[in-house]
């Protein structure tokens, strides 16, 4: 009861909706009941002029506002949490760019080249579905037939048996004639030798007879088998829902024709078991190429994102310890592949589930297509990955993108399905942050790409992939103030960053109270593009007031600013 206003004290209005939609949004919004006086004063300024009668009204109310709510202060004791958060934006425009009309902070739009298909059964359409029964009766068929796996060993023609069984037999003959030979010369000799000899007539008697039941056995096993003996990417084939998914990518890589689908999958099974991938995924080959392929964090749809950084092979050292010859470009096929089959397992298969990557090609120094060694492995990678990886890519984003790659990809695009280069999306280095918020989210964009991501460590860093980051335009030639409520004393933790600086950051917290004094905690400061991209401070709050985080952008381009934080309440 203690935090509830007295009833003589009246809450202020809400501010209007047209103006809220302006702000971005800081969860949670304030209760009706606790707006600020700046929300209440921002909502007065967004209301039409007032009458005479009317403003002598609204002044009575608002001293008898201002009355209840110092009542209510002195009553109410001060709260151990934040009761709310606001983000107010102002701007300050200077110049030319002073008459350009505001506009509304936009939720970036995810591009619709390319549409990722539902691997529900239930969203097929009645050829698709047709064609998906069709294959799994073709797959039935392969497993009952053993046809995935190595047939068993043919039985020996009856002309063998009879042969083998007639030499034995001489042989027999042969032996007993020696033995008598052998009696006639001693008789204790006999003894010792004709049981042995014995012994050794009836094994070969014997084995001709048990040659034609080995396929008999072999058959029955054959047939006792079930279909979980084949199983790829970890789903047993045919065992439930999972493997509709599978097979649906192989129908879609070929364009759901039933047969060309099946025979790449029986081709994959077979190289799998050729390449023992299950063998594969266990062993330890190092940890040389983890800065060059990588997963981190997850797209705006939830797939998870690998980055593939080329330029780490203009370390010398590296390139030559990994491609310098055939075995050791060998060894890197054989992670690649390691890398991706783990990847794939930790996807769901479920129907509905995210079964696709999202992959980000960094091309930032990259060698080029001077380097043979590399154009070769590339190659043959790419391959095996077509061949073997069917439907595993939800979009391909190429950034840093050179002028020789753009070429190159012009003479390459005529022999390239239209499925495949739907997925595809380049972006020049200016626009390569902006391109990849498109699709992923700021917080799971790592630091050296633009985002507010950093790697899980021991050093337990203040934000994680949950606290959403806020994302806006600084226009050229003004002046950004964000503006952050604050309600109760408490510790105030927050990062900051534009994309490339070449401006001026400044912080400071001015207290609610008149008289008081604002406290400067950044001063301005000029922040150019080899500046630490990502800045964080804390400040404790030990009075009611509001944090300025101001951006200076006095240059001719747009910046694009980042920031987030959060509040730890202080006891008292």
């Amino acid at each position: 009861m203690a935090d509830e206003p007295p009833p003589s004290a009246a809450p202020p209005p809400p501010p209007p909706q047209s103006a809220a939609e302006e702000l971005p949004v800081a969860p949670p919004p304030p209760p009706a009941a606790e707006v600020s006086a700046e929300d209440s004063s921002a909502a007065a300024e967004a209301s039409p002029p007032a009458s005479g009668k009317e403003k002598s009204l609204a002044s009575m109310m608002e001293k008898d506002e201002a009355a209840g709510e110092k009542k209510a202060e002195e009553a109410a004791p001060v709260k151990a949490q934040v009761v709310a958060k606001s983000v107010v934006i102002k701007e300050e425009f200077t110049g030319e760019a002073g008459a350009e009309k505001k506009e509304k902070l936009k939720v970036p739009e995810s591009l619709v080249s390319f549409k990722e298909e539902s691997n529900r059964v239930s969203d097929l359409s009645d050829s698709e579905r047709k064609a998906l029964d069709e294959f799994k009766l073709l797959v039935q068929e392969a497993l009952d037939s053993r046809s995935f796996t190595s047939p068993p060993p043919p039985p020996p023609p009856k002309e063998e048996i009879q042969t083998s069984s007639s030499a034995a037999t001489t042989a027999a003959a042969a032996a007993a004639t020696e033995a008598q030979k052998t009696e006639d010369q001693s008789s204790d000799v006999s003894t010792e030798i004709t049981p042995p000899v014995a012994e050794k007539l009836e094994e070969e008697s014997t084995e001709p007879a048990a040659e034609p039941a080995a396929p008999v056995e072999a058959a029955a096993a054959a047939s006792s088998s079930s279909s979980s003996e084949v199983s790829i990417w970890g789903i047993p084939l045919l065992e439930d829902d999972r493997s509709d998914v599978v097979l649906l990518k192989f129908l879609r890589a070929r364009d759901f024709k039933v047969k060309e689908a099946y025979a790449m999958l029986k081709n994959t099974i077979q190289w799998r078991k050729e390449f023992k991938i299950d063998e594969l995924v266990e062993e330890d080959l190092g940890d040389d190429l983890e800065k060059v392929v990588f997963m981190h964090g997850h797209d705006r749809d939830c797939h998870p994102v690998c980055y593939n950084v080329f330029g780490e092979f203009q370390n010398k050292e590296l390139y030559q310890k990994t491609f310098s010859d055939e075995e050791k470009r060998t060894k890197f096929l054989r992670w690649r592949i390691q890398f991706l089959e783990r990847s794939i397992r930790n996807l769901d298969f479920r129907p509905g589930g995210v079964a696709t990557i999202f992959q980000v090609n960094d091309l930032k120094n990259s060698p080029g297509p001077a380097k043979r060694e590399l154009r070769l492995a590339t190659r043959q990678a790419v391959q095996l990955l077509q061949d073997n990886y069917p439907e595993f890519v939800a979009k391909q984003v190429f950034i840093n993108v050179p002028w020789w790659y753009l070429a190159f990809y012009t003479m390459m695009s005529p022999f390239m399905t239209q499925r495949t280069k739907s997925k595809f999306v380049f972006a020049s280095t200016a626009k390569s942050p902006e391109t990849l918020f498109k699709y992923i989210s700021p917080e799971q964009v790592p630091i050296q790409y633009g985002g507010l991501s950093v790697d899980d460590c021991d050093c337990d860093p203040e934000f994680t992939f949950a606290d959403p980051v806020t994302d806006m335009i600084v226009k050229p030639g003004t002046k950004q103030t964000v503006e952050i409520l604050i309600y109760e004393k408490c510790m105030f933790i927050w990062e900051i960053r534009v994309v490339g600086w070449e401006v001026s950051y400044s912080a400071e917290f001015v207290p609610d109270m008149k008289d008081a004094y604002t406290i400067i905690i950044q001063k301005p400061t000029k922040m150019t593009p080899t500046s630490e991209p990502v800045l964080s401070n804390q400040f404790k709050v030990s009075e009611l007031g509001k944090i300025l985080l101001t951006i200076d952008n006095p240059t001719a381009k747009k910046k694009r600013l980042l920031y987030r934080f959060k509040i730890i309440p202080l006891s008292d």
